[in-house]
């Protein structure tokens, strides 16, 4: 079958931006090539309307849709850069998978929702979109997430050794690959998005570089203990969770009025995010050899030594693999999207807890 150039957009949970990748797949070897990427970081406005369509509010439809429809502008934009930069035109590409901006996560209602105006977004760039890849998934019985270890298993699956991928965005979530072709895979739990919130309330800062701030603290051993005893850590998989769960409501309920340095809490969420996903792995069969990092949290130096302390394993990023890991999300959703064109299953039951493989997402042609 013939390569083709397809373009996946993420945005997720850290609500920093629009990640867009520009990728090849080859069907016959299972190679994914990166062959460029761009991200557009969002507008102060537009992040703050975003983050406050996560929580129940007033008026939400009228400006969900108002801020689906720049989303879209911002990553049609962030398209036509990248096809600028590397001399293509619409025409050279065959689809763009959008993740769209999730605003409503809720497996147990049996319901996903993303907002980025799909169709604005292909009138916008003269490309196909291919978008709504959740909620197929859900339909069928599954938790419409995580999406992204059917592209992990497609690419990265190694007959020799037992690999898990680890994506810290948002939300930490685990993919283990075992070299007879069994693959399971669930969110964890949070990753950087109460860190996040908390250097943002604390610092005015939007993330906390390098993880230095949380070095700075002493972890609060009775915090971090009220913290791991939620329910969803101890929840079987299949799994997934996102702000609706883990946000500024649970921290402050965790908090429960008592008074801590700033930084001793952010050195304790960051503590809580390295063992959430130390203890989940640690209930994987069969134990990893090695264990690769994606994400935002693959820059978290402090995480990152805080989990090579944690991992009976090798701890590295999924660069050793050869894929970048600042793209392996949006080259997830192209990939997907590739999937969709031909008409094959784009999630595994065995992670999403769906009742069979499904073709995933809807078509807004060009």
């Amino acid at each position: 079958m013939k390569t083709a150039l397809h373009i996946g957009i993420m945005s997720g949970t850290s609500l920093d931006g629009v990640d867009i990748a520009l990728a090849r797949f080859s069907p016959d070897s299972q190679r994914a090539t990166l062959i460029g990427a761009h991200c557009l970081p969002f507008p102060t406005p537009l992040r703050d309307d975003l983050l406050k369509l996560c929580q129940p509010g007033e008026d939400e439809i009228r400006r969900a849709g108002i801020a689906g429809q720049q989303w879209a502008r911002l990553a049609a934009q962030g398209v036509m850069e990248l096809l600028q930069q590397h001399d293509l035109s619409a025409a050279d590409i065959s689809a763009i998978g959008s993740h769209g901006q999730t605003v409503r996560h809720h497996p147990e209602l049996s319901f996903s929702v993303q907002i980025g105006a799909p169709a604005l977004l292909a009138e916008l760039c003269g490309i196909e979109v291919i978008t709504d890849f959740r909620n197929r998934d859900m339909a069928a019985g599954g938790q419409g997430a995580p999406l992204v270890p059917a592209f992990h298993s497609w690419l990265l699956h190694s007959p020799d050794e037992t690999r898990v991928l680890i994506n810290i965005g948002g939300f930490s979530n685990l993919t283990l690959l075992a070299p007879h072709g069994q693959v399971s895979g669930f969110d964890s739990g949070p990753g950087n998005v109460l860190l996040d919130h908390w250097v943002q309330q604390h610092r005015g800062m939007s993330f906390d570089p390098s993880g230095s701030w949380a070095r700075s603290g002493k972890v609060i051993p009775s915090l971090l203990g009220r913290m791991l005893e939620d329910d969803y850590f101890s929840r079987a998989a299949p799994k997934s969770t996102g702000r609706e769960h883990f946000n500024a409501n649970w921290l402050q309920h965790m908090l429960d009025g008592r008074q801590h340095a700033p930084e001793d809490v952010q050195a304790t969420l960051l503590e809580l995010t390295a063992r959430s996903i130390a203890a989940a792995l640690a209930l994987c069969q069969p134990q990893p050899k090695a264990a690769y990092i994606c994400g935002g949290g693959a820059h978290n130096t402090r995480l990152m030594e805080r989990l090579e302390d944690l991992l009976d394993c090798h701890v590295g990023t999924t660069a050793e693999l050869g894929v970048d890991p600042d793209w392996m999300e949006a080259m997830a959703f192209a990939w997907l999207a590739w999937r969709c064109q031909q008409r094959l299953g784009g999630n595994l039951p065995a992670v999403t807890g769906a009742e069979g493989i499904r073709v995933l997402g809807a078509i807004y042609p060009a």
